[in-house]
C-alpha cells in the first residue's frame, strides 16, 4: 500500500531538509553523500561511498529506516545492527511525524546510526 499523499510531501520536505543538513561539502561528496530512498511504505537514508575493494564503485550503506504504520498513522523508526537485520529503535521507536524521527537520527544520542 502506498503512502498517503500528505504523508509522501511531508517525507519529501523532512529528508530533503535532513540531507541538506548531513550532506558534505561538494569536493568530498565523491568519497560520502546522503540519500533518501522512499519504496511503498519505507524511507530509508543511506550512506554511499566508494567500495573497499573498488574505489571506483559506489556502495551504499543503509543507517536508518522508517515505516509507516496506515493503521495507527505513526510512523516507526529502525536501525541496522551489526547483525545486517532492522532493529525497532527503542528510545523513541514511532512518532506520528517522520520529522521527529529523523531529528532524533541527526542527533545520535545513543550512536546507533553514524556510530
Amino acid at each position: 500500500m502506498p503512502l498517503p499523499d500528505s504523508q509522501i510531501r511531508e517525507c519529501l520536505i523532512a529528508t530533503g531538509e535532513f540531507i541538506s543538513k548531513r550532506r558534505p561539502p561538494f569536493d568530498i561528496r565523491d568519497k560520502l553523500d546522503y540519500r533518501a530512498d522512499i519504496n511503498g511504505q519505507e524511507v530509508t537514508i543511506i550512506s554511499v561511498r566508494p567500495a573497499f575493494s573498488d574505489p571506483g564503485r559506489k556502495t551504499d550503506h543503509p543507517i536508518a529506516k522508517a515505516r509507516w504504520v496506515g493503521t495507527r498513522k505513526v510512523w516507526r523508526l529502525y536501525w541496522m545492527r551489526a547483525d545486517m537485520k532492522w532493529h525497532s529503535y527503542e528510545p523513541l521507536p514511532e512518532s506520528p511525524r517522520i520529522a521527529t524521527l529523523l531529528e532524533e537520527v541527526d542527533r545520535d544520542p545513543h550512536c546507533c546510526f553514524f556510530g
